[in-house]
C-alpha cells in the first residue's frame, strides 16, 4: 500500500506543517471529547448522594463548556486537514497538467483524451479524498481509541477485554473487503475513462455522425457501454453494502457485550453505575468511529487505485526536452538558415519516413515542398520546431544543432501553421493573439489583412470579438486556416512554416493571401508545403518529396525543363483549371 502512495509523499512533505496543526487540533478535539463520559459518570454518582440544583448546572456547564472546546477544535481540524487535501489537489492538477503540456504529439496519439480527462477529474477527486477525509477519520479513530482505552481498563480490565473481543474480527473483515473494494474500484474507473473517451470522441464528431445518420447506433453503444459502467459500480455497491452492516453487527455484538458483562459486574457491586455509564458512554463513542473505518478503507482503496492511474501519467517522460540545450544560445538572435544533414527519420509505430535528406535553406529565402500524399512533407517541417525528434546533428538551424536551443526559444523563433487548424472556443481576436499576450488591436487587425481575412471578420456582427465555437466550428474551413495563418504572422517570427494552409481556399483567396504574405515573408526563412503548383511556383526553390527522398530541386522554370514529377503536376492542374474554366 505504501508503494502505492509513494507519489503522494512529496506533496505531504509540502503541507506537513498543515497536517501537524491539524494534527494538534485533533489531539485536542479527542481529549475534551473524552471528557465527556468522565463528567456524566461522576454527575450520576454525585446525584446519588443528593439531587440539587446546583449540582444539575455546575455538570450541565462543565459539559457545555467541554462540547464549546471540542467544537472549536473539531472546526479547526476539518478546515486545515480538508483545506490541506483541497491545496494538494490544486498542487497536484497543475503539475499533471504542465506535465501532459510537455508531452509530445505521439503521446496523445497512445492516450485517448477522455481516459486523460478521467484521471484528470475523477481520479484527482479521488486522491483528493484520500488525503482529506480519509486521513482526518483514521486519525481521529486511532487517537481516540487511543485516549479512551486507558480509561476504559481503569474502569474495569475484564469489561474491556470482553468489549474488544468482536475488534480483531471486523479488522479481518475490513482487509478482506479493501482488497476486493480495490480491484473493483479499479475496475470502475477503466470503464469511466472508456466511457468518458467515447462521450468526448462523440461530441468531437458530431457532424460526422449526423452526417452518417449514426445517432441511434452511438447512443446505443453509449448506453451499453453506461450499462457496463453501473454494473460495475452496483457490485462495488453491494460489497460495500455487506461491509457496512457486518461491521455493525460485530459493533452491536460488542455493545451486547458491553450491557451483559457491565450489568452484571454493577449488580455484583465490582463497579458503580457512574463508572458503568462512562464506560458505555466511550462505547457509543467508539461506534461512529468505528464504522468510519469501513468508510476509511473504501476511500483508501479507491484513492490508491486512483493515485496508480495517475501516477502512470506522470511517469511518461517528455521525449522532447531541453537535456541539452546550452543557455548561451537561448540568447542568441535567431537569423532562420536550416540545414537537414543526411536527415533520416521514423516513428516509434512504422518504418522509416524519410530516407538521407540533405537540404540548406539560407536564411530570408524560401522553400516550397511539393509531393504525393504520405511522402513526408509534414514529418519533414514538425523537426524544425521539434514536434517531432530527428537523431542529433540531423536538423540545424543557423549551424547548430536544433538540440542545442531550449524549445521555449526555438519555438518562439518559429511561426507554424499546420496541416490541421485548430482554434480554442474564444473570439477570433483571443485566436489571433495566441502566443502573443502584448498584441494590440491594431497588430491583430494587420495580421487578419495579411491573412486576407480581415474584411470577413468585420462583416460579422461581433467583428473580431465573434467567438468561434469549440475548435472554430462556426467558421468555414478556409476561414479557420486563414485565421491560423494570421495568428502565426502576428508572433513576427524569423521562420515561418505553412503546412498546407491553403488547401480549404480557392485559387483566388490563395493569390489574395500569397500576395499578402509576400510582404510578411519578406526576411524571413518561409517554408510552404503545397498541393497546388500555383501556391509554389513563386518560392525561391520548390523540392520536391516523393517516398521520403528529395526527387527534384529547383525553380519552378528548372523543375518545369526537367519534364519530371512536378513538370507532370503543373500539367495536370493547368489541365483541370482549362476545363473548369471552359
Amino acid at each position: 500500500m505504501f508503494q502505492r502512495l509513494s507519489p503522494l509523499f512529496p506533496y505531504l512533505k509540502r503541507y506537513w506543517r498543515n497536517f501537524a496543526l491539524g494534527g494538534l487540533s485533533l489531539i485536542l478535539y479527542n481529549s475534551a471529547k473524552a471528557m465527556v463520559p468522565l463528567v456524566v459518570g461522576s454527575a450520576i454518582d454525585d446525584m446519588r448522594h443528593g439531587l440539587s440544583a446546583a449540582k444539575v448546572e455546575h455538570h450541565a456547564l462543565l459539559l457545555l463548556g467541554i462540547a464549546t472546546v471540542s467544537g472549536i477544535f473539531l472546526y479547526l481540524m476539518r478546515q486545515i486537514i480538508i483545506g490541506a487535501s483541497r491545496e494538494i489537489e490544486y498542487d497536484l492538477r497543475n503539475d499533471l497538467f504542465a506535465h501532459l503540456e510537455l508531452q509530445p504529439p505521439s503521446f496523445f496519439q497512445q492516450h485517448r483524451t477522455g481516459d486523460i480527462m478521467a484521471r484528470s477529474t475523477n481520479d484527482l477527486n479521488a486522491v483528493r479524498q484520500l488525503l482529506g477525509p480519509a486521513i482526518m477519520y483514521s486519525a481521529n479513530t486511532i487517537f481516540f481509541t487511543a485516549v479512551a482505552l486507558p480509561f476504559m481498563l481503569r474502569i474495569s480490565p475484564w469489561l474491556t477485554l470482553c468489549a474488544f473481543v468482536p475488534l480483531p474480527f471486523a479488522s479481518v473483515l475490513v482487509q478482506y473487503f479493501g482488497a476486493r473494494i480495490h480491484t473493483r474500484f479499479e475496475r470502475i474507473q477503466a470503464m469511466f475513462s472508456d466511457i468518458s473517451a467515447q462521450a468526448e470522441e462523440n461530441f468531437s464528431g458530431a457532424r460526422l455522425i449526423r452526417a452518417f445518420a449514426q445517432e441511434e447506433a452511438q447512443i446505443a453503444a453509449f448506453e451499453e457501454s453506461n450499462r457496463e459502467y453501473i454494473r460495475r459500480s452496483l457490485l462495488l455497491a453491494r460489497l460495500m453494502a455487506m461491509l457496512w452492516p457486518t461491521l455493525e453487527f460485530f459493533l452491536g455484538f460488542s455493545l451486547m457485550l458491553t450491557l451483559f458483562v457491565g450489568g452484571r459486574e454493577v449488580v455484583l457491586h465490582h463497579m458503580s453505575v457512574g463508572q458503568f455509564t462512562t464506560y458505555n458512554v466511550y462505547m457509543v463513542q467508539l461506534i461512529w468511529p468505528m464504522i468510519a473505518v469501513g468508510w476509511v478503507v473504501n476511500l483508501v482503496q479507491r484513492g490508491a487505485a486512483s493515485v496508480v492511474r495517475i501516477d502512470q501519467l506522470m511517469k511518461q517522460q517528455p521525449a522532447i526536452d531541453d537535456s541539452e540545450a546550452k543557455p548561451e544560445v537561448a540568447t542568441e538572435p535567431v537569423a532562420g538558415s536550416i540545414e537537414f544533414n543526411n536527415l533520416s527519420f521514423a516513428y516509434t509505430t512504422g518504418g522509416e519516413v524519410l530516407h538521407n535528406i540533405s537540404l540548406e535553406i539560407p536564411a530570408g529565402s524560401s522553400l516550397a515542398i511539393v509531393g504525393p500524399t504520405g511522402s513526408g512533407k509534414s514529418t519533414l517541417v514538425s523537426l524544425i520546431p521539434r514536434l517531432q525528434e530527428a537523431a542529433p546533428g540531423m536538423v540545424l538551424i543557423d549551424g547548430r544543432p536544433i538540440r542545442e536551443y531550449s524549445l521555449a526559444s526555438l519555438r518562439h523563433a518559429i511561426g507554424f501553421v499546420p496541416q490541421e487548424t485548430f482554434l480554442f472556443s474564444t473570439t477570433i481576436a483571443d485566436n489571433i493573439a495566441f502566443g502573443v499576450p502584448e498584441a494590440t488591436e491594431t497588430g491583430i487587425e494587420a495580421a487578419a489583412r495579411t491573412a486576407h481575412i480581415g474584411t470577413e471578420i468585420l462583416e460579422f456582427p461581433q467583428g473580431f470579438a465573434t467567438v468561434v465555437g469549440e475548435r472554430g466550428m462556426t467558421l468555414s474551413g478556409g476561414q479557420k486556416q486563414r485565421t491560423a495563418i494570421a495568428r502565426a504572422v502576428l508572433r513576427d517570427p524569423r521562420i515561418l512554416i505553412l503546412d498546407d494552409a491553403l488547401a480549404s481556399v480557392d485559387t483566388y483567396t490563395e493569390e489574395q493571401i500569397l500576395g499578402g504574405l509576400r510582404t510578411a515573408m519578406q526576411g524571413r526563412t518561409t517554408i510552404l508545403i503545397a498541393h497546388r503548383v500555383s501556391t509554389a511556383r513563386n518560392a525561391d526553390r520548390i523540392a520536391v518529396l516523393v517516398d521520403g527522398r528529395i526527387a527534384e530541386l529547383g525553380t519552378h522554370d528548372e523543375l518545369l525543363a526537367r519534364g519530371g514529377y512536378y513538370n507532370d503536376l503543373y500539367e495536370k492542374q493547368s489541365l483541370e483549371e482549362e476545363i473548369l474554366t471552359a
